[in-house]
């Protein structure tokens, strides 16, 4: 039996998928080196092309296919077990490796974390100190950028002067003969026909020697699936092994998997921040006596959350902010349907918001049974100051003025659609000069992480806390609250929970 390490795990994908690609007596030639074990088995140094890798190095190293030790030569029935086990051990480790390394990849949740993972795993597998990965989807969808490692935007401006067909990561994005399995250029400035800009560009940033690989998904050949390339560059003349070409293409094809996996989830996201913004104000209205700001977070899912400022007769503004049960294009499509109706009502008997509300509610009922909503309506008049409020099952407003900063409060309702039939008083706030009434949806306080009672703490602590400077300008009121109240990387984070803050100052 052989004595292989338990600690050396495998995976149960990788392994099977490696053994059809190389077959397991193709793989003892493929890893037998020729005089002295190659990079890929010697120690691995504490940090290879700026990396500390936390991936253990290989725990076997390959013994010399030629020659023969004493014991081998005492023992000569014992020798090919021996030189069989260490070469299963060895490419058992590089398995290992490759798996580590792949789990990693998978670990970044976003593109720009996954493509400068790529970077740095393949610089480690195939010696090498910098590179750069340029994505270009053949399918033109983008987005097309370009990442370097150990390359500042200085030196990728310098590599954006050279002939794109003269880059070997150029090569492969145009499609060029033999770029398919890669493109080495063990010594550059040895090649004759080396094109003179390409030559100065290495001289400058100091690289001799490169090794490119293409980014595609599936295995045919040509650019469907292609996302991109990805360039290694040397620091002197080098090529990658046999060995370490296999490991690295292996590698390469799992990261393209993954990276196209990041993209559709881009383009998903893309697609439903544009719906729901379209579904929104393109623009707010300009109403003598108030001025009016919005801010609108969408959630990588798409959220059902809205806002709403329109004229109405008599010189009234009707204000409104909602939300819809659920995330995704459902939730969104519900949300367009719910706000369109709101605002036909708002026209009709927008200086009753309780009828408003009411009116809503019976069209969810009838039309979207399973789906509850919570909404808050007012009834603005700016010449008086004034906005009557009524609210389903929505979080109180928020008024900030030079002496006060206090919850409005509204009549405790239950959202629409969830009784069989909804109706709540109306409350009147009144306002002064100077006073800014925040309307916002429950993703402003979920988003924070906090209990209940905390989130609006500490959404009146950030009110509270607009410096004096600011408060002539609701945007600036808006931008300042949702620095404070969100912690640092919520607005960016991974949630359900779309954010609405409209914020209206009265003169």
């Amino acid at each position: 039996m052989l004595d292989i390490s338990s600690r050396v795990r495998v995976h149960v994908e990788t392994l099977p998928a490696t053994q059809n690609d190389m077959g397991v007596c193709d793989a003892f030639e493929q890893y037998a080196p020729a005089g002295k074990p190659d990079a890929m088995n010697a120690p691995h140094p504490p940090k290879v092309a700026g990396i500390d890798s936390t991936v253990p190095a290989p725990a076997h190293t390959v013994a010399p296919a030629t020659g023969t030790t004493p014991s081998a030569a005492a023992h000569p029935q014992n020798a090919p077990g021996a030189l069989l086990q260490d070469r299963l051990a060895g490419w058992v480790s590089d398995l290992t490796t490759l798996h580590e390394l792949t789990e990693r990849l998978v670990r970044a949740g976003t593109l720009d974390a996954a493509l400068d993972e790529l970077l740095r795993a393949g610089a480690a597998l195939v010696g090498a100190r910098r590179g750069l990965v340029a994505l270009e989807p053949a399918d033109g969808r983008g987005p097309s950028t370009t990442v370097g490692l150990g390359l500042g935007r200085a030196d990728l401006g310098h590599m954006e002067t050279v002939p794109r067909g003269a880059l070997p990561h150029g090569r492969i994005l145009d499609g060029l003969p033999g770029g398919d399995d890669g493109v080495a250029e063990p010594d550059l400035f040895a090649e004759k026909g080396l094109d003179p800009r390409h030559r100065e560009v290495a001289a400058r940033l100091g690289y001799a020697a490169s090794y490119a690989l293409p980014l595609a998904t599936g295995t045919g050949t040509g650019t469907a699936g292609r996302l991109g390339a990805v360039v290694w560059l040397y620091d002197e003349p080098a090529e990658p092994v046999e060995r370490q070409r296999h490991l690295v293409g292996l590698y390469v094809r799992h990261a393209a998997e993954h990276l196209a996996r990041l993209l559709e989830l881009e383009h998903t996201r893309a697609s439903m921040a544009t719906m729901t913004e379209e579904l929104l104000p393109s623009r707010l209205p300009r109403v003598a006596g108030v001025q009016l700001a919005a801010r609108h977070r969408t959630c990588p899912s798409g959220g059902g959350d809205w806002y709403d400022a329109l004229p109405l007769p008599d010189a009234a503004l009707g204000l409104a902010v909602g939300s819809v049960t659920g995330s995704g294009p459902s939730a969104v499509a519900a949300m367009g349907r719910l706000r369109a109706s709101l605002r036909a009502y708002a026209v009709m008997e927008g200086e009753d918001p309780v009828a408003v509300l009411s009116d809503l509610e019976l069209l969810l009922r009838l039309t979207e049974p399973a789906r509850s909503a919570t909404a808050l309506f007012g009834y603005c008049e700016p010449a008086v100051r004034r906005i009557t409020l009524a609210g389903a099952g929505h979080s109180p407003p928020l008024l900030l003025g030079e002496r006060r900063t206090e919850f409005v409060e509204t009549s405790v309702s239950a959202p629409l659609g969830m009784l069989a039939c909804w109706e709540a008083p109306s409350v009147e706030v009144q306002a002064e000069a100077g006073d800014t009434v925040l309307l916002y949806t429950d993703g402003l306080l979920h988003r924070t992480g906090d209990p209940t009672d905390r989130a609006f703490a500490r959404l009146h602590a950030a009110a509270a806390g607009v410096p004096r400077a600011l408060r002539r300008d609701p945007g600036a009121v808006a931008d300042h609250v949702l620095r404070a109240v969100l912690p640092e990387g919520a607005e960016d984070a991974d949630t359900s929970e779309d954010v609405v803050l409209l914020a209206a100052r009265f003169d």
